[in-house]
C-alpha cells in the first residue's frame, strides 16, 4: 500500500449531501474546518443539534478513504471526493481499522484525532438510490460494518491540501473500538 495521503479536500458552508473540492481547507483547533457548515464547538450536525444543543462536536472533520469509491464502482456506483459529505478524501490508508483516538498529522501542521464512525443517512440514496445500503455491510460474525468514514476533532490548526502526507500516531493500548458519533 502506498503512504498514507490527502487526495481531495472538500468543505461547504451549507448542510447538505455533498461539498465543493477545494484546492486546500483550513483546519481550526477546536471547531473544525474553516466556512464549513459543520465547524464549531457544539455539534452541528442537524439531527444532533435539534436534540441536544450542547452536545459537544465531536464530528468536526470527515474523512473517506478513497479506496471505498472502487468498491462503490463495482457495485454500479460512481462516487467521487466531496459527494458523500467528507472534507478529507485518503488514499493508502485503511480508516476503518483505526482505533478510537488515533491521531493523525496531516500536512505541516494539521493534527486531528479519531472520534469514531460517521452514520450513514438515507439522504446518500438522495445522491444515488441505494448508495445508503451500500455502505453498509456485515461481518462474518453478522457484526454491522458501517463504511461511510471517520469522524474526528481539530487538535492543532493547519492547512490541508490534496498530496498532503498524513502520519498514523496510534493511542496507548488497549485499544478501544471505533464507534458512532
Amino acid at each position: 500500500m502506498n503512504s498514507p495521503e490527502v487526495l481531495a479536500v472538500s468543505r461547504s458552508s451549507k448542510h447538505g449531501i455533498s461539498k465543493v473540492v477545494c484546492r486546500s481547507i483550513r483546519a481550526i483547533a477546536g471547531l473544525g474546518i474553516e466556512n464549513d457548515a459543520h465547524a464549531g464547538k457544539l455539534d452541528q450536525h442537524r439531527r444532533s443539534f435539534f436534540r441536544d444543543r450542547t452536545r459537544p462536536n465531536l464530528r468536526q472533520i470527515h474523512l473517506i478513504q478513497s479506496e471505498l469509491f472502487g468498491e462503490l464502482s463495482a457495485r454500479g456506483f460512481c462516487v467521487t471526493p466531496g459527494q458523500m459529505g467528507e472534507n478529507v478524501t485518503t488514499r493508502g490508508i485503511d480508516l476503518l481499522t483505526l482505533p478510537q483516538d488515533t491521531v493523525l498529522e496531516i500536512g505541516e501542521t494539521a493534527t486531528i484525532r479519531i472520534t469514531g464512525l460517521r452514520t450513514p443517512c438515507r439522504k446518500l440514496d438522495r445522491l444515488q438510490s441505494g448508495l445508503m445500503k451500500a455502505v453498509l455491510d456485515k461481518d462474518n460474525d453478522g457484526v454491522l460494518i458501517q463504511k461511510a468514514g471517520l469522524m474526528a476533532v481539530v487538535l492543532v490548526s493547519g492547512e490541508i491540501r490534496s498530496g498532503d502526507r498524513i502520519k498514523i500516531e496510534f493511542p496507548l493500548q488497549p485499544y478501544k473500538k471505533l464507534g458512532p458519533v
